[in-house]
């Protein structure tokens, strides 16, 4: 299904079909966001209080699995189904502190660690209970402080996460200060895909960003594709805001000032001397995405004199404006599939072979 020359200098993007057909979008649910690992949230803010019970959706409106965290005796966390084994009822509306999990329908509980307990006027039922009766318990990774789970993830977590050590090692994100009247969602009207494609290349950045082209050196900008993460390093056009790195880092001697990294298939970090901005790409529908912001500083001085707040809303909004054009393009008589350019379009190329991959093309 959409299969993708290996060489950029031959090979052909995906075709409009990928973002408009509805078995497209229902192969991607199923094929690529279910057999991956979502970003769930950052433990220090579900966990700040005392409530040990977290419910929320994976993926809502695309994936929709309800979930639901919960924090042990020993503060380990567990990621558990939140439906219950009974009749389906959801068994936390939200979060809060609890002994035990009971759904509120006709009183099934459970130990915090998803374990069936007791059912009320079930003395009657035979094979009763089942493994089956006890909650479904889905894989919980952590990185840092952010934790990520999935359906049916099939992505080898902890190489993502060795290769995200190997650049950005040196920042302690557990110490930054996440800053939620900064962070936001935005609304964008095109398929979640073509959100990604735009985010992959710097080589809309001189046509579109006029700021952000003048934080840039276009002419050093690098990507590097690197199995289920994409680097792309921004180097400074000029000295003021650059990276301090220690002596053994691989950029250790050049002027980085911004690092964009990509996480297969929607989780991406645009790291910057003054912190990290997490963004989360959430499909809603074939020509509707959400895309969360979420800011984390740790050198306010920097972010203020980078314009840090001011930059991301105007570049958001201008690569709103280019995917929301292209949605309405895909559309056309005339258009079926374009090429890549093999100097600056390395990571949509790499991002097209990924996607085709977890379609089952080549």
């Amino acid at each position: 299904m959409y299969p993708i020359h290996p060489d950029p200098a031959r090979a052909e993007t995906l075709p409009a079909d990928f973002y408009l057909s509805a078995e497209s979008w229902s192969a991607c649910r199923d094929r690529i966001f279910a057999k991956s690992w979502q970003f769930l949230g950052d433990e220090q803010l579900l966990f700040a209080g005392p409530e040990n019970l977290h419910p929320l959706s994976l993926l809502e409106n695309y994936l929709d699995e309800p979930l639901l965290l919960s924090r042990q005796e020993d503060d380990s966390i567990k990621c558990l189904s939140n439906v219950c084994t009974h009749r389906g009822m959801l068994l936390a509306q939200h979060p809060k502190q609890a002994r035990k999990i009971t759904c509120a329908y006709h009183g099934r509980r459970f130990g915090l660690d998803g374990q069936f307990e007791h059912m009320p006027e079930f003395k009657g039922a035979e094979d009763f209970p089942r493994p089956c009766d006890h909650l479904h318990e889905l894989p919980l990774k952590k990185w840092r402080q952010f934790l990520f789970s999935g359906v049916d993830p099939l992505v080898d977590f902890d190489a993502i996460v060795k290769k995200l050590e190997s650049r950005l090692y040196f920042l302690d994100f557990e110490n930054f200060t996440f800053r939620p009247e900064l962070s936001k969602t935005y609304n964008v009207s095109a398929h979640w895909a073509l959100y990604l494609d735009n985010y992959m290349e710097g080589f809309h950045v001189p046509f579109v960003h006029n700021d952000l082209g003048a934080l840039l050196d276009y002419g050093s900008y690098t990507t590097i594709p690197d199995g289920d993460v994409i680097w792309q390093i921004g180097y400074a056009s000029k000295e003021d805001f650059t990276f301090d790195f220690p002596a053994d880092h691989p950029d250790y001697g050049r002027d980085v000032t911004a690092y964009y990294v990509w996480v297969y298939p929607n989780f991406m970090l645009n790291i910057y001397p003054w912190g990290v901005q997490l963004n989360i790409v959430r499909p809603v529908s074939p020509t509707f995405t959400k895309v969360e912001f979420l800011y984390y500083i740790h050198d306010d001085e920097t972010f203020q004199r980078m314009n840090g707040a001011q930059l991301a809303e105007k570049t958001e909004r201008e690569d709103e404006f280019v995917v929301e054009a292209v949605q309405k393009g895909l559309r056309s008589s005339f258009y079926r599939t374009g090429r890549f350019s093999p100097a600056r379009e390395k990571g949509v190329h790499h991002l097209h072979r990924l996607f085709s991959a977890g379609l089952g093309g080549k």
